[in-house]
């Protein structure tokens, strides 16, 4: 499939978490500024999120019919497999209708479908995986593309040698232009931020009202608080503060993220791959309480690559109540030199040309005229 130089058509599927969804955009931006005429389709699941977060951006999307296997129940994994041939076909008429140079999976069920039939089809092919462990679709897929890019090293073992490229995970424009412009903060007060993903977390939402009301009453004065909940939660978590007489800046989801990064002096997040990138970029120290009930404990595994650089402090949710929580927060709040040595350290396992890095596969598997 040929193309004039800059008006290529790239393909890019997946989503379902934001985790999986960001990378994405930050892959087609890179795409863009490097062509602008690149025309770009995603394709990816029915959830309002993914949509609104594509049409914020500016780009179109399309879904297919599709459904996970992984940890499903029998009558779960009877319908997935029901299903999949209709989503084979769904994928198939989306690709000879929009004829892509290139297809980018970046990890969830819907990429399954969809990659595999580009494949199929003789498409060039590549997958992005995000996490330490990779989910079942990228395992699977891995054995099918032409080319893998990591964002952490050690997913390495699980696909063929030869095949992968470490780029690591593509971060939105507007964090990096963050991560440019923006000194490292200084001074009396102290900002905490919370995040618990693009869908929120139950139990760092329960613990973090009790641990700021635990800390010491002068660390406490000087504390500003920022905590999305989740649209779930966000109700009983803006109570919660407001109970123990605690003013927070509660929302259940912040769009603008590099406005609020901006003012964070300290991050208490779950530990998803796209969130540790941000992190890194932007020299964030964290501390990380990965959930426990991610795919092949991937989170915890993604943490422990951070603790071991120095980034991040990691506690497990099994452990962890609001003494201990706030005695973790209590001790890097009030030692400014050991949060600058550890956003210093963040900083150094950034990567932040990874979009680059992807979209240079991308153009090699073009031209090569796969």
């Amino acid at each position: 499939m040929r193309s004039t130089a800059g008006a290529y058509r790239l393909l890019l599927t997946g989503g379902g978490t934001g985790g999986h969804l960001f990378p994405a955009v930050a892959t087609a931006e890179e795409f863009r500024r490097q062509m602008p005429d690149t025309q770009v389709l995603f394709v990816g699941t029915k959830r309002k999120m993914d949509s609104t977060a594509l049409a914020a951006h500016g780009f179109s999307g399309d879904s297919i019919v599709c459904h996970g296997l992984k940890g499903k129940s029998l009558p779960s994994l009877l319908k997935a497999a029901a299903v999949l041939p209709l989503s084979f076909l769904q994928a198939g008429k989306i690709l000879r209708r929009f004829r892509p140079h290139v297809v980018l999976g970046v990890g969830g069920y819907v990429t399954g479908p969809v990659v595999a039939m580009a494949r199929l089809m003789n498409i060039p092919t590549l997958i992005h995986e995000q996490n330490s462990v990779p989910g079942l679709a990228n395992r699977q897929l891995g054995r099918l593309v032409h080319r893998v890019c990591l964002s952490l090293p050690d997913s390495e073992a699980f696909f063929a040698k030869g095949k992968t490229v470490f780029t690591g995970n593509p971060v939105r424009r507007d964090i990096l232009r963050l991560a440019l412009s923006t000194p490292q903060r200084a001074g009396e007060g102290k900002t905490v931020l919370v995040l618990g993903g693009s869908q929120g977390a139950r139990a760092i939402n329960r613990l973090l009202p009790e641990a700021v009301a635990a800390l010491d009453q002068p660390l406490r004065r000087q504390l500003s608080l920022i905590h999305q909940t989740g649209a779930d939660d966000f109700p009983a978590v803006s109570e919660r503060y407001r109970q123990l007489g605690l003013v927070a800046e509660v929302a259940p989801f912040f769009t603008d993220m590099a406005s609020v990064y901006a003012r964070a002096d300290l991050l208490v997040s779950r530990a998803g791959a796209t969130t540790l990138a941000e992190l890194a970029v932007l020299g964030k120290p964290a501390i990380l309480i990965p959930f426990p009930q991610a795919a092949d404990n991937h989170q915890e595994k993604n943490a422990e690559h951070y603790r071991r650089g120095g980034g991040a402090v990691l506690l497990r949710q099994a452990d962890t109540d609001a003494a201990t929580l706030a005695g973790a927060m209590g001790e890097l709040l009030g030692d400014q030199t050991r949060l600058a040595t550890m956003g210093e350290a963040m900083r150094r396992l950034a990567l932040p040309e990874a979009a680059e890095k992807i979209v240079a596969c991308c153009l090699e598997l073009i031209k090569r005229g796969v």
